[in-house]
């Protein structure tokens, strides 16, 4: 499964946090690509990808940029950096605006990261969500990036 949404709905999610969302021609090679093309890739407030880098990947490096703090975030180029807790609040979160799309959802979400090649616990994204991802939603709520409802709050990490 290759889940894609439109641009304009990425711009604007993306753009609620301040992050810049750089579609990019085919034939282009991404910049700051951690995985290589066509994942996407992170330089300073810019998030590149190609028309056929997957959006699981689109969020997954968005939602680096949303959780690391500022320093990290001015001398960002293609490594995301952070640990172990902040890479669960990552794939937490990405699953969280995955609700925010019109037509997508985190369970579709889910399957594609399965099939990318995300390793759970519990054998797969959705699994691991439902039942294994206390530690990463309390990360994001330490943070003030979700609500207690388990709504982003459009804010990024101080």
């Amino acid at each position: 499964m290759h889940i894609l949404a439109e641009e304009g709905v990425i711009v604007e999610l993306l753009g609620r946090f301040g992050l810049n969302y750089r579609l990019l021609a085919a034939g282009n090679s991404i910049p700051g690509s951690y995985w290589g093309d066509p994942e996407a890739g992170l330089v300073g407030d810019r998030l590149y990808a190609l028309p056929t880098t997957p959006l699981h990947s689109i969020l997954h490096e968005a939602c680096h940029w949303i959780c690391m703090d500022q320093r990290r975030r001015d001398a960002l180029q293609t490594d995301a950096g952070g640990d172990d807790a902040e890479e669960n609040a990552v794939c937490y979160l990405q699953l969280l605006l995955a609700d925010a799309i019109p037509g997508v959802g985190h369970e579709p979400l889910c399957a594609d990261m399965d099939a990318w090649g995300y390793s759970f616990r519990l054998g797969s994204a959705l699994a691991w969500f439902e039942r294994d991802a206390a530690d990463a939603r309390d990360w994001l709520l330490g943070q003030g990036l979700i609500d207690r409802d388990n709504r982003p709050t459009w804010r990024v990490r101080l």
